[in-house]
């Protein structure tokens, strides 16, 4: 049986275009940090290297689990990438001092003996100097406000003051200075692209 998070995780990720509120459980994440301009190669560089690794874990999992029953879960959807956003100290935006971690969320499932594994594998088989900044984590985000954006990334503004109206309708009060993005289309195509902008509160 194949975990596809589209079907079994649509509170988090199949959010509509109005803001909503939602409690974010601690969820398992493989990460790597990073600063600059995100048009740069080295970010783009960090996307690759994180995902090597997420299928090499897909695939570690999957050949473990050739001798499960059919009821129990064999195989898995590689989770969409993530981002955490925010702003370096002083005044002004400045694309090449943004401060960055990228992220790809695992099934509560892997292991760190798991991640390990595929860790060492993929280093072997596609040697990349990047692998050795990945970590293993668990990050619990509680409660947070949510929405789906469609359109260019230039134009999240309108979609995090929607955000805002709800927070202060509710009483809420944002608890960070920084704000999560999930990328929910593998390219950028501007008009149809569908990013999930969530903030703490």
């Amino acid at each position: 049986m194949k975990y596809e998070w589209r079907k079994q995780e649509k509170d988090l990720y199949a959010p509509k275009q109005k803001p909503v509120i939602v409690d974010v459980p601690k969820q398992k994440f493989i990460i790597i940090n990073g600063e600059g301009n995100p048009n740069e190669s080295d970010f783009s560089d960090r996307i690759s290297a994180l995902y090597s690794l997420a299928y090499a874990i897909k695939m570690l999992f999957k050949n473990m689990s050739k001798t499960k029953a059919d009821n129990e879960i064999t195989d898995f959807t590689v989770y969409p990438l993530e981002g955490i956003w925010e702003k370096a100290d002083g005044e002004g935006f400045d694309k090449d001092k943004l401060k960055y971690r990228l992220m790809i969320k695992q099934p509560d499932f892997i292991t760190g003996d798991v991640f390990t594994e595929a860790f060492n594998n993929v280093k072997k088989k596609k040697p990349n100097i990047l692998y050795d900044e990945i970590s293993f984590e668990e990050i619990e985000d509680g409660k947070s406000i949510q929405i789906l954006h469609i359109g260019s990334y230039d134009n999240e503004p309108e979609s995090f003051e929607m955000i805002d109206k709800l927070a202060n309708e509710s009483n809420l009060t944002r608890t960070s200075d920084y704000h999560r993005e999930i990328y929910l289309t593998s390219k950028a195509v501007t008009e149809k692209q569908k990013t999930i902008l969530r903030y703490m509160v």
